[in-house]
């Protein structure tokens, strides 16, 4: 589903099915690790064998299923910049912020290098990635949208997924703000805009605008004010 413009590995973690992305330019070894999850030594072995080379760590949000990787990358290529949004930053080394405490374990990432804010520019392994904050699963999350290729693509975390949305029943969680989020930041981008989620397989923005019954054509949106 990724254009021709890029490649694009998925490495599913096995608890919470969590979506780890790679992704690379075809003519650069260099690449963007988006999300790394619970099974580290799994992205690790991808990179090795494909003789990639992490020019950024991203976090979509400071979730213990986005960043529990963060350390053994880190550990790997101690240079490569660690990112993340500025909302959610101080989550990735607070076990209860970043909700591994309350599935009982005690994990954290080492600090971001780099956060983010709503509208900025962040480039790396030749890529200029929109900064788009989409609060609401997470009060810091932000999503990295690239308009260099056709169609746009996004890299959306736990904002939305085919056919649902993120959970908002977390401590800064609230579903009025993730509504929102999706139909003034996600749902103005072209249809054609390819999301990859957090979990899950991708979709569009066009198909969850038609038919997402959280927040599509379909919902009348008035619990939202």
């Amino acid at each position: 589903m990724s254009p021709p413009e890029l490649e694009l590995a998925t490495i599913v973690s096995s608890d919470f099915m969590e979506n780890t992305y790679v992704v690379h330019q075809p003519s650069r070894t260099d690449c963007l690790v988006i999300d790394p999850g619970l099974e580290p030594e799994k992205i690790l072995d991808y990179l090795d064998r494909q003789h990639r080379t992490p020019a950024a760590i991203l976090n979509t949000h400071g979730h213990i299923d986005h960043i529990a990787g963060n350390r053994e990358l880190k550990r790997r290529w101690p240079n490569c910049p660690l990112v993340i949004g500025d909302g959610d930053a101080a989550k990735l080394g607070d076990a209860r912020a970043n909700l591994s405490a309350l599935f009982g374990a005690s994990l954290t990432s080492p600090p971001a290098d780099v956060t983010l804010r709503d509208g900025q520019t962040y480039s790396a392994a030749g890529f200029d990635l929109e900064v788009v904050a989409v609060p609401g699963h997470s009060a810091g999350h932000v999503i990295y949208l690239w308009r260099g290729g056709n169609p746009y693509i996004a890299f959306v975390g736990d904002v939305i997924f085919a056919g649902s949305v993120g959970r908002t029943d977390f401590p800064d969680g609230d579903f009025p703000t993730l509504a929102y989020s999706i139909r003034t930041k996600l749902f103005t981008l072209p249809d054609s805009t390819i999301l990859y989620t957090g979990h899950g397989p991708p979709t569009t923005v066009g198909t969850e605008k038609r038919g997402n019954p959280f927040v599509g054509a379909g919902w009348d949106g008035r619990q939202m004010y």
